[in-house]
Order: C-alpha cells, then structure tokens, then sequence
C-alpha cells in the first residue's frame, strides 16, 4: 500500500514537473499559464530550421571562382601615332580625332554609299550564314533551359489496367470441377525522383551553358561583322573593277586611233610595218586585259548576290567607277578594342565556360543524393479505384558514393584544367591578333594613300610625255618605239592608280572590322537573361 502512494505521489511530482518550464534561474511557471511563450518561442526555432533545411537542400558550389585573365594592351596604336604622318603627303589618310572616340551602329554608312547602304540592310535579312549562326545561338539557348530542368524533381504517373486467370490447377483443384479465378486489376499510379543539387553540379552545369550561349551569341555578331565587311569589299572591288574597265576601254579606244594613224604613215612612207606589227599586239594585249576585267566583275557581283541571299542569275549591278573617298575613322585606344571584337568576347567566355566545366568535374568526388517516391490507388473494381484502402505510396532517399576509379576522376579533372590553360593561351593569342590586325590596316591605309598622292602625279608627268612622244612621232621625228614606250609607263601608272585607290578603301573597310565595327560587349546578353526574349531580339537587331 506504501509503495503504492509512493508511486502515485511521485507521478504527480513528475506531471507537476513536466508542467514547467524555467524561466531564469531559480523560477519556474507552469504551461498553462503562459501559453504565449511557448508559442513565442516556436516561431523563433521554425524560421531556423526552415533556413537550416534550405542550405541543406542548396547545397555548396565545388569548384574554382572564375577571374578574366589580364591582357596587356599597349597605351596606343603605333601606327596611329601622330610621328607617323608628319612628313606625309598632303591629302594623306589620317585616322579621326579625337583618338578615344568609336564606331557606334551601322558603320557603312561613313562611306556616304546609298547603295551599299541598301546592300547591307538585305545581307542581315537574307543571308544564310547568318541564319545559320543565329539558329546556333537558338539552339544554345535551348541547351540552358534543359540543364536547368534538372533542379527540379521528375514525375511519372498514369493509369493501368490488368486482367488475369488464375489455373483451376494451381490451388490444387481438379480441373474438370472448376474453371479456375479471374480478376481484374485496375491502377493509378505516380512515381517522383529527385536528386538535390547538394555540390553545385547542377549550378555549374547551369553556368556552363550559360556561357556557351554566351559565346554563341559572341560568334553570331562576328560572323555578320564578317559577311558585312566582305559584302563592303566586294562592293568596292567591283566598283575597282569598273574603273579599272573605263580605263582598258579608253586604252584600246586609243589604240585603235594610233593603230590608224600608223596605217597611214606605213602608206606614206613615213613608217614601216613594224610600227604597224607592234601597234597590233599592244591592242589584242590591251583587249584581252580588258575582256579579264569583265570576268573579275561578273566574280565580285555573283559574290555579293550570295552573301544577300540572291541567286546570282538573278542579280545584277549598274556600272559605276570607284568615286568614294576613304573616311576617317576612330580607331580609339588599344584598352578599348578588348571590349569591341566579338572574337574576343567569343575567346574571354570560352575561358568562363572552360572554367564552369571544372567545377562540373570536382562534383564528382561528392557522394550522390537521390530523393525517391511513388503512390496510387489500386483495385480490383473501377467504382473502388479512389477509395481509401486502394491507397498506396512508398517513400525513400538513397546515397552512392564511388570508392574506387583507378585515379578516373583525378585525371579528368587535371585534363579540363589543361582545357582551361590552353583556352586561355588562345584567349591572349586572340587579343594579339586583334593589335596586329588593327596595326596591320592603319598601316596599309597610311601608305597606300600616300602612295596614291605620289602616283597621282606620275600618272600626270606619264600623260605630259606620252603627249610629247606622239607629236614627236606625228611628225616623224622620233619613232613609233617611243610612243609605245610611252604608253606603256602611263598604262602601268594608272592601272597602279586604280589599284591603289581598291587597296585603301578596302584597307578602310579592314580597319573597321579590325575595330569590331560598332559592336560593344554591352551587346551581349547577360548570362543570367540569356534564355529571355529579350536577349533573342538584342542578338538578332545588332548592326
């Protein structure tokens, strides 16, 4: 009886116990009469574990942190330089001042050329390299929205049905006294699988593709400054052309008139029929040049009816001779070309991809988490199916981890690192090419136009002697060798006139798209607005 009371009495020291709560030290209230702090107290701990489950679930992110590579760039192009055109020529080809300042939008439009203008306008509609390079850019951006589908937890489900006999001999049963149990079975079912992105895999894969868009996007706008620039080239050759055929046709108008004359001299005496041979093959070599020229033409046209989408059978251009003066042109600083070439912005993302790919492979050391579940209804009648005890669901998480790959993972990861360093070796190399390619065609613009002032005025001083030659001649002091002499020198001269001014204009042309035309890496979608509507129209509208 007393160990019975002693039992009672200490179970009711032990609810009055557990009815409790300490406060401060040395105080204590009982739950009922202050509900309110234990609520107080469960609001603080919930966010807590809500936030403690939430970093859980996102994880860490393995892997090196990207930095741009530095690449050194000179304080300024050295054949800019104002040293460099002080003892030029008047009417020298100079670049623009200020020195800092840059190409923006549609840059063909500084040659002042409306049919170049118009030109261009249909290369960026029809062309079909461009095309091509923009469904590339489509197709990048389509490779981001499925690796990012693998945050999320994949879901299967769908219904079943099934009818089976059981064999009257399988329960033992006589055969002839049965016919054996037939049932039906129908289900709905679903099943979810998820693998949390605990290491950052998925997040690098995410960055990855990202920055491959990156440089889809990067080599779309390269490939139309390309075809812009060849589609201006062409242009300017073919108009070369034209000059160049205005000039063979004044040429062999000329030497019909000298092959007459000298006929006639051979008649009076005056000359012999030698004069008249010689005179005869300068025309059928002047006619045949002239003919070539009319093949290089037909080439350029065909050329610029492809690149705008035309059939070359199609397409045709009126004859017109090179008039278009070479424009200034900024050429800004070195500093700034690293942010103007789009093949630099292609080489500078590669590395950040490269670099994403890394990080992917270091996950590979981290064990796998897959979170798994499934459930449904399942019965034997279709009135049944969505009962309660039709209900059935599983639930379950599984962990793997590989313990031995023979030093795989190591070597894979050392061999996207090699992946890494090579791309940035390509990146510098890029960067130097471009200083090239501008020096290159600041270069080709400053000679050459001097060159043309020179040439300019030998093909004047050419004309005065052949003037001189052919009156000479006329009056039979000096003989027709003279005059082919003569001829020969103002024909080299002009024809070198012609050429240098095609050599200029497309060395302008070159320079731009050494500049990187008026492209900007402020073009460029950002990666995390990459997949956007907003990226695709950024990409497809720039000049």
């Amino acid at each position: 009886m007393r160990m019975g009371m002693m039992r009672d009495s200490n179970s009711q020291e032990a609810k009055t116990d557990r009815s409790r709560v300490t406060v401060s030290p040395g105080t204590t209230q009982p739950f009922g009469r202050d509900g309110s702090k234990i609520r107080q107290a469960s609001a603080k701990i919930l966010p807590c574990i809500a936030c403690v489950t939430a970093a859980l679930l996102s994880g860490c992110q393995i892997g090196p942190k990207y930095v741009r590579p530095a690449a050194p760039a000179p304080p300024e192009f050295k054949e800019a330089a104002p040293a460099k055109y002080t003892n030029a020529p008047q009417g020298t080809w100079q670049p623009a001042n200020p020195q800092d300042a840059a190409l923006k939008g549609k840059w063909w439009e500084i040659f002042h050329e409306p049919e170049l203008n118009a030109l261009e306008d249909q290369l960026d509609i029809n062309n079909q390299n461009i095309a091509m390079f923009f469904q590339d850019f489509m197709a990048a951006r389509d490779v981001v929205r499925e690796v990012n589908s693998q945050f999320f937890p994949s879901l299967s489900g769908g219904p079943a049905y099934q009818r089976s006999k059981t064999p009257a001999a399988a329960s033992g049963a006589v055969a002839s006294s049965t016919k054996g149990v037939t049932a039906n079975t129908f289900q709905l079912t679903g099943d979810a699988s998820w693998a949390p992105d605990l290491w950052g895999k998925i997040r690098n894969e995410v960055q990855e593709s990202q920055y491959a868009a990156q440089v889809s996007a990067a080599d779309l706008v390269g490939e139309r400054l390309t075809e812009q620039a060849s589609l201006a080239e062409f242009f300017f050759e073919l108009r070369g052309q034209d000059s160049l055929q205005r000039l063979y046709n004044q040429i062999v108008e000329a030497d019909q008139q000298t092959l007459t004359l000298t006929k006639a001299l051979l008649t009076t005496g005056i000359d012999d029929a030698q004069a008249v041979a010689e005179e005869e093959i300068t025309l059928e070599n002047d006619e045949a040049t002239a003919a070539g020229i009319a093949t290089n033409r037909a080439i350029y046209e065909h050329a610029i009816a492809v690149l705008i989408g035309k059939p070359a059978s199609s397409f045709s251009m009126d004859v017109r001779d090179l008039t278009t003066p070479v424009p200034a042109i900024p050429v800004g600083m070195p500093s700034q070309l690293l942010e103007r070439r789009p093949d630099i912005a292609a080489a500078e993302r590669t590395l950040a991809e490269a670099n994403a790919l890394v990080g992917v492979e270091k996950t590979a050391f981290y064990p796998n988490v897959t979170i798994t579940g499934g459930g449904g209804f399942e019965s034997s009648t279709l009135g049944s199916l969505f009962s309660a005890p039709a209900l059935f669901w599983s639930a379950g998480s599984s962990a793997s981890e590989l313990i031995f790959d023979a030093g795989l993972r190591r070597a894979t990861v050392a061999q996207y690192v090699a992946q890494y360093r090579a791309d940035v070796a390509s990146y510098r190399e890029t960067v130097l090419t471009a200083f090239q390619q501008v020096e290159d065609a600041i270069a080709t613009l400053r000679v050459t136009s001097a060159q043309i002032q020179q040439q300019d005025q030998a093909v004047h001083s050419a004309q005065h002697s052949l003037d001189l030659e052919r009156s000479r001649y006329q009056t039979g002091i000096d003989p027709y060798l003279n005059v082919l002499s003569a001829e020969t020198t103002l024909l080299n001269d002009q024809e070198l006139q012609v050429t240098s001014r095609i050599t200029e204009i497309t060395a302008a042309v070159g320079l731009v798209e050494a500049l990187g035309g008026g492209w900007d890496t402020t073009q460029l979608p950002a990666a995390s607005r990459i997949t956007s509507k907003a990226a695709v129209r950024q990409v497809a509208t720039t000049p």
